[in-house]
């Protein structure tokens, strides 16, 4: 019988899947809703198809795609193998992944979709898997022969935006930046940053003000996918202006300097936690566990358990371990005179140990309530010459300053973050609580 003898007889959908031959084929047509013939009939098609196709190839079968959550204290290799992958084909594909991504990144609510080939008599075969781990990325595997993978990935470009944010402290900054929309990541950068000069507790009144430009990154659709360095930043504590630029010198070091050119930055930090309250200070003071009066030799910073604790300056690490009253304690030697000393720590970070170096803002350790304590906190010691001294009363030298062409440079990136921060504020509201009538907005960079 005749190809043309045997059309005649096939239902009218399998006439309409063979007079789109070459166009879609047998599988495709499955998916497509057309009536699926019988196996003969598919045999019959599949002769027609590639008559009437000759060299002109045929479209990839359909592909089932199955998109599955990682469930809490999944693995990816769970998941591959709860959607039948065989084990040795699911390891090989998570060994390709490594190369762009670490599975062990993969969170709790993560959605991945796993592609499969069907095949006759209802098998499949693993093709490989996709997922989108952030804003700005989209990962891949591909099966790459009859055992191997492949991984890529495709990132879209990122733009820095600029914003500028200005407000007025009622109680805490932090809470003068949320009313503003600051991120807490970069309110976070902003402590760090004036902590060498300004101690959050006691030198902030109701009424002070702040303001920043930083950077925002922006996908092309519009999404902010993370935020970038604040690059001014102002503190107007009781009528005094402390205006701080971030510039990088023409050999590639980036610090924040004042509008004198002097680097912000000090050899100790006054407070090497973030976010923290002070809730003693140095001095002579009832001792909550003992019972009686007795010299307080250094400051307490009331914190969260677990909160990150920062080394004051670099040195390296002379102590570290249980130390009596002082539960989890370490202490660092800046220099041949000057030490400092962080205890009742939960935990030490993980590099911490004795004879380690760190750098000023390193993490060492963690805020807990080892030793004689009535509760979590840091308590932080300035030594010098063995002996505690008042962390605020301590001379700490500042550091490089500019001069010369560096000056000259630094002056025009002034000129030009002054600039941006009053063009990007056009139409800024100046966020406040209610206050007394006569209270007026920031009108001018660094001048509010």
């Amino acid at each position: 019988m005749t190809v043309r003898s045997r059309l005649c007889r096939l239902p009218t959908l399998a006439l309409i899947a063979a007079g789109l031959a070459g166009i879609v084929t047998p599988t495709a047509s499955r998916a497509l809703g057309v009536e699926t013939p019988s196996t003969e009939m598919e045999r019959e098609l599949e002769r027609v198809h590639r008559a009437a196709a000759k060299d002109k190839p045929a479209l990839a079968p359909a592909i089932d795609r199955r998109t599955l959550s990682v469930g809490e204290g999944d693995t990816l290799m769970d998941l591959l193998t709860g959607a039948a992958v065989p084990r040795s084909e699911a390891s090989s594909a998570i060994a390709a992944l490594r190369d762009v991504y670490d599975p062990r990144k993969l969170k709790a609510g993560q959605r991945v979709t796993v592609l499969f080939e069907p095949r006759r008599g209802g098998t499949r075969r693993f093709l490989g898997l996709e997922f989108v781990p952030d804003p700005v990325r989209s990962v891949s595997i591909t099966r790459k022969g009859e055992t191997g993978f492949t991984s890529s990935q495709v990132e879209k470009p990122v733009s820095r935006k600029l914003i500028a944010a200005q407000g007025i402290i009622r109680s805490s900054l932090f809470e003068a930046g949320s009313a503003t929309g600051v991120p807490l990541s970069v309110m976070m950068a902003f402590i760090r940053d004036y902590s060498y000069d300004v101690d959050f507790q006691r030198d902030l009144q109701p009424g002070d003000r702040f303001e920043m430009l930083y950077e925002q990154m922006v996908t092309p659709d519009g999404t902010v996918v993370g935020d970038g360095d604040v690059l001014y930043a102002s503190l107007a504590l009781s009528g005094e202006d402390m205006p701080i630029y971030r510039f990088k010198t023409r050999d590639g070091r980036i610090d924040y300097y004042n509008r004198d050119g002097e680097s912000i930055r000090r050899a100790l930090l006054r407070t090497p936690i973030d976010g923290a309250r002070i809730t003693s200070g140095f001095g002579m003071r009832n001792h909550p566990i003992l019972g009686f009066s007795k010299m307080h030799q250094g400051v307490d910073f009331g914190a969260p358990k677990g909160t990150p604790i920062y080394a004051a300056g670099r040195g390296v690490i002379e102590q570290v371990g249980p130390f009596g009253a002082y539960g989890n304690y370490i202490r660092i030697r800046h220099n041949t005179e000057v030490s400092t000393a962080y205890a009742h720590m939960s935990r030490f970070a993980k590099d911490s140990r004795r004879g380690g170096k760190v750098e000023q803002g390193d993490v060492i350790g963690y805020v807990g309530a080892t030793g004689r304590v009535t509760g979590a906190h840091l308590h932080y010691e300035v030594l010098k010459g063995g002996r505690q001294v008042n962390p605020r009363s301590i001379d700490l030298p500042t550091g490089e300053k500019l001069a010369g062409r560096e000056l000259q440079a630094f002056q025009q990136t002034i000129r030009a973050l002054e600039k941006s921060f009053e063009d990007t504020r056009g139409g800024l509201q100046l966020a406040r609580t209610p206050g007394t009538p006569d209270e007026k907005g920031c009108s001018k960079a660094t001048s509010c």
